[in-house]
Order: C-alpha cells, then sequence, then structure tokens
C-alpha cells in the first residue's frame, strides 16, 4: 500500500501498480463513487419494506430475521464507504501534494482504513452475531519488530480477507501489504485508501504476477506485513476438485494426490509466495488458517447460514526466516507442506456441515 519514508514503501513500486494512468483512475473512481451515492437511498429503501413485510412472520415464529440483516447491512456497508471518502477527501486536503510527505498520507490512510474496518466488524458481531477467536492472541506492538512479516493466508468465505486486514491493523500494529483482486476497485473507499499504501492489485496488466508481487515485497521494512492468498480464489469444493485435475493435466501427479488428502484448502499457487520469499529474504513467514466462514461461498449458503452459529476460529503460527529452506524446488515443497498443516488444523476445528466435499 503507498511508499516513501515509511519502513519498506519503495517509490518504484508506486508507479507500477498504477496501470491506466490518472485519467483512467479519475474516471473510475467517478463512476464508482456515483454508484455509491445512487445504492444508498435504494439500500435504505430496501431495509424498509423487507422490515415491514418480514416483521409478521419473524415475530410470529421467532425467525431470524435474515432479509432485515442483509439489508440492513448493506446499507452500513454503504454508508461506512461514503463516510471513508469523504474523511479521505478531508485528509486530501488538509495534506495537499507538496504540502507533506507520502510517508504521513500513508499513515493516514491506514488509520483511516482500520477505523472503517473495526466499525464493520462490530456491526457484523451485532447483526451476524460474528465471534472471532484468535490462537494465540496476536502480540501488540508488531509494528516495532525489527523484521517484516509474510503472511500466507487461507481463503475461504465471505469477509475473511476485511477480518484479515482489520486483525492486522488493530491487534497486531502491522502496516498490511496487500495482494488485492483488481475487481475490489469497484469499492470506491478501499480504491481510494489501498491507492495510498503499498498494494499490488492482481491481475497486473503488462506484467507477470509475480514480479509486482516481488516488487511489494522487496520495499517491505520493520512493521510491515505482505499479505497473500496462495489458493488464488475462495474455497470451494468444487474449485478443489478443478485444481487437481489441472494438476494431474500438467503431470504433476504427486503435488495431484497430496491435494487430493488435503479436503479443506486449495492446492497454493506457489508462483507469487516463492516472488515474495526470494524478494524478501529477511521476513519471517506467518501462516493462517481459519474455519467458521467456509460455508459462505455462494448467495444460497449465505442465506442458510445466517446469522452464524459457529465462531469464526483462527490460528497461525510464525516461521523465522532463517528456518525458510533455501532454494525455489525446496520451498515449494515447504509451502506445500505448511498448507497441509493447515489442512489438518481446519479438518480438527470445522464445523462438519460446512467444509463437506
Amino acid at each position: 500500500m503507498t511508499d516513501a519514508e515509511i519502513p519498506g514503501a519503495g517509490l518504484r513500486g508506486e508507479r507500477l501498480r498504477r496501470p491506466g494512468g490518472p485519467v483512467l483512475t479519475g474516471l473510475r473512481r467517478t463512476v464508482t463513487t456515483a454508484l455509491l451515492l445512487a445504492l444508498v437511498p435504494v439500500a435504505a429503501a430496501l431495509l424498509v419494506a423487507v422490515s415491514v413485510l418480514c416483521a409478521p412472520v419473524s415475530l410470529a415464529t421467532r425467525g431470524p430475521w435474515r432479509p432485515v440483516r442483509i439489508a440492513g447491512f448493506a446499507l452500513l456497508y454503504l454508508l461506512a464507504d461514503l463516510a471513508g471518502l469523504v474523511a479521505a477527501a478531508g485528509l486530501w486536503v488538509r495534506r495537499l501534494p507538496g504540502r507533506d510527505d507520502r510517508a504521513r498520507r500513508a499513515a493516514d490512510a491506514f488509520a483511516l482504513l482500520e477505523r472503517l474496518l473495526r466499525v464493520l466488524r462490530r456491526a457484523g458481531e451485532r447483526i451476524f452475531r460474528l465471534r472471532v477467536t484468535v490462537t494465540p492472541a496476536p502480540p501488540g506492538g508488531c509494528a516495532h519488530m525489527a523484521a517484516p512479516v509474510l503472511v500466507f493466508v487461507r481463503h475461504a468465505g465471505v469477509g475473511d480477507s476485511f477480518l484479515l486486514l482489520q486483525t492486522l491493523l488493530s491487534q497486531a500494529g502491522l502496516r498490511p501489504h496487500t495482494v488485492l483482486k483488481r475487481t475490489l476497485r469497484a469499492d470506491p473507499a478501499l480504491d481510494v485508501l489501498v491507492g495510498r499504501v503499498p498494494h499490488c492489485f492482481l491481475p497486473a496488466i503488462g506484467r507477470r504476477a509475480e514480479d509486482a508481487i516481488g516488487d511489494l515485497a522487496a520495499g517491505l521494512g520493520a512493521g510491515d506485513a505482505l499479505v497473500i492468498f496462495p489458493e488464488g480464489g475462495n474455497f470451494t469444493p468444487r474449485r478443489r476438485r478443478r485444481a487437481i485435475t489441472s494438476l494431474r493435466r500438467r503431470g504433476l501427479r504427486r503435488r495431484a494426490a497430496r491435494a487430493e488428502r488435503m479436503r479443506h484448502v486449495l492446492p497454493p499457487r506457489d508462483a507469487g509466495a516463492l516472488a515474495a520469499i526470494a524478494a524478501a529474504p529477511t521476513a519471517d513467514v506467518v501462516f493462517v488458517a481459519h474455519t467458521g466462514l467456509d460455508s459462505l461461498h455462494s448467495a444460497r449458503t449465505v442465506w442458510a447460514r445466517l446469522p452464524l452459529r459457529e465462531e469464526v476460529r483462527a490460528h497461525w503460527w510464525r516461521v523465522p526466516a532463517d528456518r525458510v529452506p533455501r532454494g525455489e524446488e525446496a520451498r515449494s515443497e515447504w509451502l506445500l507442506a505448511q498448507w497441509e498443516r493447515v489442512d489438518r488444523w481446519i479438518a480438527r476445528h470445522a464445523d462438519p456441515d460446512a467444509t463437506h466435499v
């Protein structure tokens, strides 16, 4: 996410991560902001309508009020997005280009992003009965650690990436340099705030993804965390089967056999992770396994399983840089072995109805 004198923020990366130039960026943000403004009254009207329609049935049957919960959270999300845009504009005016350094503007963006994610998490706790337990508890003050970290995370369920970023910012005190899907730029506040801090949107137009990730990792410093989802997409049983089939088709039968034994994760696509490790050889590596959001992978499953019955559990472990294997082949095998550990943890803690294959 941006650069300058924040430890680990390299200026060269900012230019590379803004494909299309300021004209296309401005046009995109104008369109998405206009859409946001149009959606707010629509969401408000929808919330009123579903509340009136659902109240008789839900009160009589003590039902879960799913339409009201979903519409209410959607409206709150849109309002938080709008508030984030207004606050970001205020920060830009207060620190006009040339009046302050980029490090200060990036710090402001991180602080605002943390506040918005904290609001959304609290809303999720109240509206969807979200409960999150992280083991071991994230140590506070990580921003003062001597070494940066590479955070490799299992990807499963709606909102898991936002929960991770909020945990890193609020509880661990780290500055997440995140690898995100380009489609997330449709969120105008996220687009603006992430654009002010070191980041990488994929696919990287005109460049290989691993090159873009390597550039981002090369700029890490103390208190920085590069966040990658090595699976490349949200876990679903169908994606798992397709990934295994793809490995077999490419002649990677041994890797396919190991992937088939992993029931709760996708086999990691290790090109980006290996590029990050190579570009940041002094960085420790943190692996994050989690369960509880696994079943929320489609509109049907979201409807069926809200409000949440199971708590979201996350578990992480850290591998010091000097214990990461040398050589790309050894690192690839090591990464797969770590992902097998992720799968074993999920198997012990997952809701049996959530991640069936």
